[in-house]
């Protein structure tokens, strides 16, 4: 398979990674989305539309019914890459001047992150019931914008608190509702938000260890090669000397495992580096990204044609209506309201 196939092959892989988090992570208005939804207008024609019905059925019961699926996608994903990361990369480290503790956190990481990740994917995330519902009340003050008094939740007939939303693909409320994760198949609220945050810190510690360690090993591999100060004949047959693209290309074909692997885990740590800042910043201004969103013109929930309500927006997006200064921020999400327990505002 030659270097031309491969790549092709990688970037096809890549973009479509990108394109399905784009069109199926709620987020319909980014670039990539557009362009997505372009091409599908482009080719939709020319597809049979049983198929079409096949494939919608398909990707809404993945994205948007409550399933294991990606649970499992994720295992497989981290055993592909331990795997590879063990079977050619470990025992080169050892033969390097990496210390036995360097070559091993990877482990250390990935043990944490599958405790952290057991807890996101088992933890009750905030389900409103009718033993907390009363508390759950007091807990936020209505801000009369995107929260206002006097709305039920059609679904379980609750008067919903005030950050408070009802999951469609769990079918619960949830208190302080940030997200539904497909990655943990559950919902993200007030009682494991925390646990949320230090699994995103903890993936992108593991990723980023295991893409400094490969690339140091292919450092390593170029140098003690002498590729550097190679020279090759070109198509015209003159000789010419080694640079950048084609030491690239050389580790393509010799170690494409690797390079796959490269790619993906640095793929995997820019986009949930991210999304990682993304809620750090959430929680530094004590917002949901449910709010964030909303806050930012993605529709309301109260906004109705039939009642006639109409949400404002006045308040900065910047700093929501719960802005309660950085410490006491991140001391929510730390330490949420417990369920059973009053808080005053």
């Amino acid at each position: 398979m030659d270097f031309l196939t491969l790549f092709g092959i990688y970037v096809v892989v890549v973009l479509t990674c990108i394109a399905l988090v784009c069109k199926y992570s709620g987020q319909q208005h980014t670039p990539l989305s557009r362009v997505y939804n372009k091409l599908s207008e482009v080719v939709s024609p020319w597809i049979p539309q049983c198929f079409q019905n096949i494939c919608y059925r398909s990707m809404h019961r993945l994205f948007h019914q409550r399933n294991r699926f990606f649970i499992y996608l994720h295992i497989v994903l981290e055993t592909v890459v331990y795997g590879e990361f063990s079977y050619e990369i470990f025992g080169f480290c050892l033969e390097m001047d990496t210390t036995l503790f360097n070559a091993c956190l990877p482990y250390v990481f990935l043990a944490i992150k599958s405790y952290i990740f057991y807890l996101c994917c088992s933890k009750d995330p905030g389900t409103l019931t009718k033993e907390n519902h009363a508390v759950q009340l007091k807990v936020y003050q209505y801000d009369e914008k995107l929260y206002q008094k006097g709305i039920n939740c059609q679904t379980c007939q609750f008067l919903k608190p005030a950050r408070s939303k009802h999951c469609s693909v769990c079918d619960r409320c949830v208190q302080r509702f940030d997200h539904h994760c497909i990655w943990v198949n559950n919902c993200i609220g007030a009682q494991n938000t925390r646990f949320f945050m230090l699994y995103l810190l903890s993936v992108c510690a593991m990723a980023c260890d295991i893409a400094l360690l490969t690339v140091d090993m292919l450092f390593h591999t170029v140098v003690r090669s002498g590729i550097m100060h190679a020279n090759y004949i070109d198509a015209e047959g003159l000789r010419q000397p080694v640079g950048p693209l084609f030491v690239v290309q050389h580790l393509f074909i010799t170690f494409p495992r690797i390079v796959f692997m490269l790619g993906f885990v640095v793929f995997v740590f820019f986009l949930v580096a991210g999304y990682t800042m993304f809620h750090c910043y959430l929680a530094l201004v004590n917002q949901t990204s449910n709010e964030w969103f909303k806050r930012k013109g993605h529709g309301c929930q109260y906004c109705s044609p039939v009642s006639g309500r109409q949400c404002h927006t006045s308040h900065n997006p910047l700093r929501g209506f719960y802005h309660r200064g950085v410490l006491k921020n991140i001391g929510e999400i730390i330490w949420p309201s417990c369920p059973t327990q009053k808080k005053d505002n």
